[in-house]
């Protein structure tokens, strides 16, 4: 019998079917297409519909979870009676793990007999989503929810991730590259890739010139990184590029001998900055050492 709840958010891109099936429990995130508020279903068939109106102009707008948004998701798990181990969105990407801290306070206001562990990923996507599944697994094997925390807390670092795009259209609309080096880019045919650091934060690591040397460059990476990778799945996701997807993480698989590989699409928390056109590669490695220039 499990000793406590996983709960995490929608912006870990784990299907809903998985989350199911693990008993992992998701506070499903809002998005914004005109006047319009939708709660992300984490549907892959959403996600393709969500990225076609992407293509077709519309430009979506998400918010962070705010404090009683936390607090009452929360509330639904009480009835269940045990200690809740929530793995969140990177501080480093949004202010959303704050306010869950916050909640946290509340929780112990409104509900002091409850527990609740907040866990600051450090990851986006289906990064923490995987931090999630382990504590999934930590929880099946009779494990304590503080030994669940100590667990994540020790390996959070470890999970590495690399993300390419394209087009930066959409990095630039959120902010994350400038105008000139989104044309500069487009112009040379630059793709970049981008990675977090040991906070969390979304940086460019390195920029590439064309798809091939970007994704042989991403290889030479993973050859430098990775701990293991017979023991471990390779989690891909992608914006609705399932080919392309498919093709990269077949080919990191049959070269590094991942035991296996798992495709997710990229949901509309993340989609939202990166647009369609991106994906990534997530694995256990090297601890992540880099901090942000500005840190």
């Amino acid at each position: 019998m499990r000793k406590y709840v996983v709960a995490t958010d929608s912006g870990c891109d784990l299907p809903m079917e998985k989350c199911a099936e693990l008993d992992i429990h998701p506070l499903q995130m809002k998005y914004v297409f005109g006047e319009t508020t939708y709660v992300d279903s984490m549907l892959h068939s959403d996600c393709r519909t969500f990225y076609a109106r992407m293509r077709a102009g519309e430009i979506p707008h998400t918010s962070q979870v705010n404090v009683m948004e936390f607090v009452e998701f929360w509330e639904t798990l009480l009835p269940l009676g045990l200690p809740i181990v929530h793995i969140a969105l990177g501080s480093g990407i949004s202010g959303t793990f704050r306010n869950g801290q916050l909640a946290v306070d509340v929780m112990k206001e409104q509900h002091p007999e409850a527990k609740v562990f907040l866990v600051d990923s450090t990851l986006a996507s289906v990064g923490y989503g995987v931090l999630a599944i382990r504590a999934a697994e930590l929880a099946d094997e009779g494990r304590t929810p503080e030994e669940c925390v100590e667990w994540l807390e020790a390996h959070k670092a470890a999970m590495n991730t690399y993300y390419t795009t394209g087009d930066l259209t959409y990095l630039y609309r959120s902010g994350r590259v400038s105008r000139a080096g989104m044309v500069i880019a487009h112009a040379l045919g630059i793709w970049p890739i981008l990675n977090l650091d040991l906070e969390g934060h979304l940086i460019v690591q390195e920029k590439c010139r064309g798809k091939k040397n970007t994704v042989a460059r991403i290889h030479a990476i993973i050859r430098e990184l990775a701990v293991d990778p017979a023991g471990q799945t390779l989690y891909i996701c992608h914006s609705d590029i399932p080919e392309e997807a498919k093709e990269f993480g077949d080919a990191i698989r049959d070269e590094f001998g991942f035991r296996d590989v798992y495709y997710t699409y990229i949901g509309p928390t993340i989609g939202t900055h990166s647009g369609p056109g991106l994906m990534a590669a997530f694995f256990f490695g090297k601890d992540r050492t880099m901090k942000h220039p500005g840190a």
